[in-house]
């Protein structure tokens, strides 16, 4: 199987830059949602109470989002 993406240049550099920086968008979602991850595990008892369950709600909201949209980490 193959696939070509074609993009009319430069009209379309928008879209094209979304298309080949996608990797790397993941990528940092990945890395915020680890931070997060690491924050709530491992350093938990550093955090206030405020502080934890906003890390919590905000990895809850990436997962929403990326649920909502058809996407994961593991794609």
């Amino acid at each position: 199987m193959e696939a070509i993406l074609k993009f009319n240049l430069p009209e379309e550099t928008h879209e094209f830059k979304m298309a080949i920086d996608g990797s790397k968008w993941s990528l940092a979602m990945w890395e915020l949602d680890q931070w997060l991850r690491s924050e709530t595990k491992y350093n938990a008892e550093a955090l206030s109470q405020e502080k934890y369950d906003a890390y919590c709600e905000i990895r809850d909201k990436i997962y929403s989002i990326l649920n909502k949209d058809g996407i994961s980490f593991d794609d």
